[in-house]
């Protein structure tokens, strides 16, 4: 009597050991999965996340606000032109390409990233532009992350790239290009590592719409927004800082640490208060005071001891 065996299955399929030994992950990736694979930019899934304790109680702006309201330049340069010209783009499959200073280089499939601890992490967001959120994300530690892939020590800084898709990004096509591509940005090792920084692969309790960052994009919430990475497809650990698209495109009103500061402004504009979007007023009235470091300074301020807070932007 002949043996049955199965024809070979290629080591890109299998599913990776600590996905299936945790049932509980393996199951809510599978979910993600599904939900990422079915959704469109008007019709995202329930993403699962526990409550953190880093979360502000301050009052959420509204899902309509936070998903109509953004800046993503591969998209387009208006406000509304996330939203409106994201229904292309196809966040699955996708991978996240860690490399670098690193004794473990590997991708990561969206199904593993789903299936880390997912938290609920209520967040200030604060634009550069002097406008603010309160945002619930959900996602984890970056720190986790980097943990999988065991940095060197001669690891130093974090840098991120975006994806580059003209034929699914308006932004990325044409004969005017508003910025270089891919979109890049970096922090220092111990800012990638601060329990505050994460992974975010949902909001308001559902996957990432596309407008937002789909499927996975950088918050750092003592920062300007504009260090938040969107749709990140690399993360490389190196030694010497790495470049930043705003700061490359102009370092005189874009640092590269970026850290909110209302005693320094914008070459353009005071960076003192700002205006939470969704209650009104945005030229003037109902404006509130900017707080250092957005609010996260008794968390974050130790990572800047000794530095002069104005270079620090």
């Amino acid at each position: 009597m002949s043996t049955y065996r199965p024809p070979s299955i290629p080591t890109a399929e299998i599913t990776p050991e600590s996905v299936f030994l945790n049932r509980r992950h393996f199951l809510a990736a599978a979910a993600g999965l599904l939900a990422f694979s079915a959704s469109s930019q008007s019709s995202a899934r329930q993403l699962e996340a526990t409550a953190s304790p880093f979360s502000t109680d301050e009052k959420l702006t509204p899902e309509g606000d936070v998903t109509a309201y953004n800046n993503f330049y591969e998209f387009g340069l208006g406000k509304g032109d996330p939203k409106a010209k994201s229904g292309n783009f196809r966040p699955t499959p996708w991978t996240v390409r860690v490399d670098g200073l690193v004794s473990k280089p590997r991708e990561f499939g969206l199904e593993e990233l789903l299936a880390f601890e997912m938290e609920e992490r209520i967040y200030r967001m604060r634009c550069v532009e002097a406008w603010s959120m309160v945002i619930p994300w959900a996602g984890f530690p970056l720190a986790a992350l980097l943990d999988k892939v065991e940095p060197l020590g001669s690891a130093k800084y974090v840098a991120f790239e975006t994806v580059v898709r003209p034929d699914e990004m308006p932004g990325q096509s044409g004969f005017f290009q508003s910025l270089d591509w891919p979109y890049v940005e970096g922090l220092r090792l111990d800012e990638a590592r601060h329990p505050l920084t994460i992974l975010a692969l949902g909001l308001y309790g559902k996957t990432l719409p596309n407008q937002n960052g789909a499927p996975v994009r950088l918050v750092v919430p003592w920062k300007y927004g504009f260090k938040g990475v969107k749709s990140i497809v690399r993360i490389t650990l190196v030694e010497k800082q790495p470049p930043a698209t705003w700061n490359l495109t102009a370092p005189n009103e874009y640092g590269f640490y970026a850290n909110v500061n209302p005693k320094v402004d914008h070459p353009r504009w005071s960076q003192a208060s700002e205006t939470r979007i969704g209650e009104g007023g945005f030229f003037g009235a109902n404006r509130r005071p900017t707080l250092p470091f957005n609010g996260y300074e008794e968390e974050v301020s130790g990572l800047y001891a000794g530095m002069d807070l104005k270079a620090n932007f």
